[in-house]
């Protein structure tokens, strides 16, 4: 029990540093994420992380909240997900607040505008350090390619075209696409 609280605070601190100190959202905290728990921490292996990311893209919500309720149960149990959870929330949660109240006054000074305009090169340099994480971890064969491009690809005509169509779609079929292809695989005989 000791050693399971021990965790559960370690995750809300770590989930707080997370959550305190990477600008752009979820996906510039997933190689902050990866790193903390996979390196510093060794709580998990990086096929798990990489699974709990993909499990954290597909369901509702923020990615970096799901990632941290997910790392957070795997970690501690139920006691982990609050804490990992409340971690990585509170900060943007404390910022909001205060720049919510100060925001109006300052967004014209030129000082604030450069360092948004940092910030986003950041966090682009960011998405685009966990894209090739995440690249190298999954299994790569000629059908793994054309379901990558295929999504690419869609999003993009969507996004082309403005069509109001929510990217779940093409998340779901991509899912049930690898479904089918696996059964296919497996009655073959075929490993995948």
């Amino acid at each position: 029990m000791k050693k399971k609280l021990k965790n559960a605070f370690t995750l809300f601190l770590t989930f707080f540093k997370i959550g305190a100190f990477t600008f752009g959202g979820g996906y510039a905290m997933i190689p902050i994420i990866e790193k903390e728990m996979c390196e510093k921490h060794k709580w998990l292996k990086g096929e798990e992380i990489l699974d709990i990311f993909a499990i954290s893209e597909s369901t509702p919500g923020p990615i970096a909240i799901n990632s941290a309720t997910f790392v957070g149960y795997r970690v501690a149990g139920v006691l982990g997900s609050f804490c990992a959870t409340l971690g990585v929330v509170l900060p943007s949660f404390i910022v909001i607040s205060v720049i919510s109240l100060i925001l109006a006054e300052f967004s014209s000074l030129e000082p604030v505008k450069y360092a948004f305009n940092g910030i986003r090169a950041g966090v682009l340099a960011l998405v685009i350090k966990a894209f090739y994480s995440m690249y190298k971890k999954c299994p790569k064969s000629l059908f793994s390619y054309i379901i990558m491009v295929g999504a690419f690809g869609a999003s993009l005509f969507i996004d082309i075209l403005g069509l109001d169509i929510s990217v779940i779609y093409i998340i779901v079929s991509c899912a049930v696409i690898g479904l089918v292809y696996s059964l296919i695989q497996r009655r073959r005989g075929k490993e995948i």
